[in-house]
């Protein structure tokens, strides 16, 4: 009985397989709810008189989003390193198999539970926040110096202008 249990455990797919999943289905089903026929029926008029071209379109359409969805998990997961995480938990989960005990226990104090668990999310976020202000901040220089040089630019071109005025008149 173990023998059989052990295996079917073990070949339970991982967290980034049901995410892989849960995508696709996304995806189909997104795909089904744009269905052609919504998409001719949102084009009546083009569909008659270029029924091949509509469908045309609307397959290029359909690709075209499908690809761009697909890229845009793709950044979020290679971002959130999420395949990675899901290893991790995926390896926290087995190795708590065994444990006869939580592996953490409330305090019984909620305020100590939150502050514990929340202040590392947030140190960690404001590192972040003060990153993204850093390089906005540095943008915002780098665009400022610009402008002033274009002023400058404009000035010695008003100035010349005028000499040219001048030397005309």
């Amino acid at each position: 009985a173990d023998g059989g249990g052990g295996p079917a455990l073990s070949a339970a797919p991982g967290r980034a397989q049901v995410f892989a999943t849960v995508v696709d289905t996304f995806l189909e089903k997104l795909v089904a709810a744009g269905s052609y026929q919504r998409f001719v029926n949102c084009y009546r008029c083009f569909y008659k008189l270029q029924p091949q071209l509509t469908r045309s379109i609307y397959d290029q359409f359909i690709s075209q989003l499908q690809a761009s969805i697909k890229e845009e998990i793709q950044e979020v997961k290679n971002e959130g390193n999420l395949e990675g995480l899901f290893s991790s938990l995926d390896k926290i989960v087995e190795e708590a198999k065994d444990r006869e005990e939580p592996a953490w226990r409330p305090s019984g104090i909620p305020e100590e539970d939150v502050r514990s668990t929340m202040v590392p999310y947030f140190l960690k976020h404001r590192s972040y926040l003060r990153r993204a202000l850093r390089e906005k901040e540095e943008e915002n220089r780098k665009v400022a110096e610009a402008v002033l040089m274009g002023r400058d630019r404009i000035a010695e071109l008003q100035q010349l202008i005028q000499a040219r005025q001048q030397a005309w008149q």
